[in-house]
């Protein structure tokens, strides 16, 4: 018997209340602990020339949710060895959280598959298909023969899915561990498949960090390869995303995709060989405290004065991955307009741009990386002088440096194509100084929580940009103040630590339905 949800609706914004505290989840899991599983790990491994292993602390949103977790549950955290020295770390059997590093109560586990089937995984399958096809930039890919496709999924999807299953299930059997697996984003579709097969009990929900596509395009660009990838969706009790339209997407995809499966769209649930799949949306934010914090630390403070020689009367900001979704061309080709079609901003606005390197082995990714570089010269070439350049690059993975410069805008542009939530919207509100202005894309998830606080800009339309930039340099004062304040307090009030209450909350609730009256929850798969 499937069981139905306890929610009228899960598709309208959440409520303000997490549903589980933080004293309650301690209480409730005591010294047991959750598994974690995703890409990218806590720890990233450099390789020296001796073959030393260097340690560092893994970069992006995850890492951060999970430090703000640690302060309530003992997690497991399984991830993928992404480089040489993940492999050699993991070879040596030095994977361990160090306390130098991660939280005590975090262990490591890092899956290691031949390099070549992750580079299938990886580099040809995830993020050169995958991706796009999310990120409505289907139309952008290179034109791969079937047959590539076909081998990237079949000798790298597949294993890695195959082998970060099996290191799950391997976690769960521990005894002091919940049958409870949160996975992550698109690289892991597969996972909670495998899962199941051999832990039938087990709570499994995953959560998809990035768009979900138009109903219809995955399985016009993947054809049967994106009905594997709903069915392996479908093997977990929950799905999560970032908003709303995001979730829709997703039920009718799977009314359009996949023969027999029944969809309540009002209460969110996808019925799918004998089993109720709940999709709830949790859309994910920052970690207000520590970002502050991080903000008024030394390094902080010291790229500020560095940046501040920098600025002129009016200073925009860029923080962006080189990445086509991020559509940070089209954003310099719109101040290259506003500078052009008004003349007298030259010398009185400078542009800080922040891109980070981002998958610089997939050719169409150096390639966008090359022709922004050739951008920026052209501009910098046309209106700079002596005494003043246009736009200042910093092409380099410097969290501390982007957060200093996040602090110094007078406008903060983020324009994507599409994007699952996009942090840099909420993370600038936060650490801003100057009552800057948000110019925000409708193609952001962001813009469903940030909109009254922003200027909107439609997705393509550089002239929109263009009078968005020049709207946000001219706004009074007094308007600047109330608008940033806004976003504050949106921000503050949905922050990091409901993103993973309601989710928690969610999975609480599904274990408490599933068992039979009497018997203790959570008892193990």
């Amino acid at each position: 018997m499937v069981t139905t949800l306890r929610s009228p609706n899960l598709l309208v914004d959440p409520p303000a209340d997490t549903g589980v505290s933080g004293d309650e989840l301690k209480a409730l899991l005591g010294d047991r602990r959750i598994i974690f599983a995703s890409n990218r790990g806590p720890v990233q491994y450099a390789l020296g020339g001796r073959h030393e292993l260097t340690p560092k602390r893994g970069q992006g949103a995850l890492v951060t949710s999970l430090t703000s977790l640690l302060r309530y549950a003992r997690v497991t955290w399984v991830a993928s060895c992404m480089s040489a020295g993940d492999r050699e770390a993991a070879r040596r059997q030095k994977c361990a959280a160090q306390a130098s590093l991660l939280e005590e109560s975090l262990r490591l586990r890092m899956v290691q598959v031949p390099a070549r089937a992750y580079k299938r995984h990886y580099q040809i399958f995830a993020n050169p298909i995958l991706w796009f096809i999310h990120h409505s930039l289907a139309g952008q890919l290179l034109t791969k023969p079937a047959s590539q496709v076909k081998e990237a999924w079949r000798w790298g999807y597949m294993p890695v899915n195959r082998a970060m299953a099996a290191a799950i299930l391997d976690e769960l059997a521990h005894p002091d561990t919940v049958p409870w697996v949160f996975i992550h984003d698109y690289h892991l579709y597969l996972t909670g498949h495998y899962v199941r097969q051999r832990a039938p009990l087990a709570l499994l929900l995953h959560f998809v960090h990035i768009p979900w596509p138009a109903p219809g395009e995955g399985l016009l660009r993947l054809g049967p390869l994106w009905r594997e990838v709903l069915h392996g969706l479908l093997s977990n009790d929950i799905i999560g995303f970032q908003i709303a339209n995001h979730a829709r997407n997703f039920l009718l995809d799977c009314r359009l995709s996949l023969p027999g499966v029944q969809v309540d769209p009002s209460n969110g649930v996808v019925y799918y060989r004998g089993r109720a799949v709940r999709v709830r949306v949790y859309p994910i934010s920052v970690d207000v405290q520590a970002l502050r914090e991080d903000a008024s630390s030394l390094p902080v403070l010291t790229y500020r004065r560095r940046l501040e020689s920098l600025c002129a009367e009016k200073t925009m900001v860029l923080v962006e991955r080189v990445d086509p979704s991020k559509n940070t061309l089209e954003s310099l080709m719109a101040f290259r307009q506003l500078l052009e079609s008004n003349p007298g901003l030259a010398g009185r606005v400078t542009l800080l741009a922040f891109l980070v390197p981002s998958r610089t082995a997939i050719p169409e990714y150096r390639r966008y990386g090359q022709r922004l570089m050739a951008c920026v010269k052209s501009i910098n070439e046309r209106f700079g002088t002596d005494g003043y350049q246009p736009i200042h690059v910093f092409y380099e993975n410097n969290y501390y440096q982007a957060l200093a410069g996040m602090g110094l805008y007078d406008v903060l542009l983020v324009n994507p194509v599409a994007d699952g939530m996009n942090l840099v919207a909420k993370e600038g509100p936060i650490v801003n100084q100057r009552d800057g202005v948000l110019v925000l894309s409708e193609g952001a998830g962001a813009h469903a929580q940030l909109s009254a606080g922003s200027l909107s800009v439609r997705v393509g339309d550089v002239d929109g940009v263009v009078r968005a930039m020049y709207q946000a340099l001219c706004l009074p004062q007094e308007e600047r103040r109330r608008r940033a304040s806004l976003l504050r307090n949106t921000i503050e009030k949905e922050d990091l630590t409901q993103w993973l209450f309601r989710q928690i909350k969610d999975i609480t609730l599904l274990d408490a339905e599933r068992r039979p009256v009497g018997q203790e929850a959570m008892t193990n798969c």
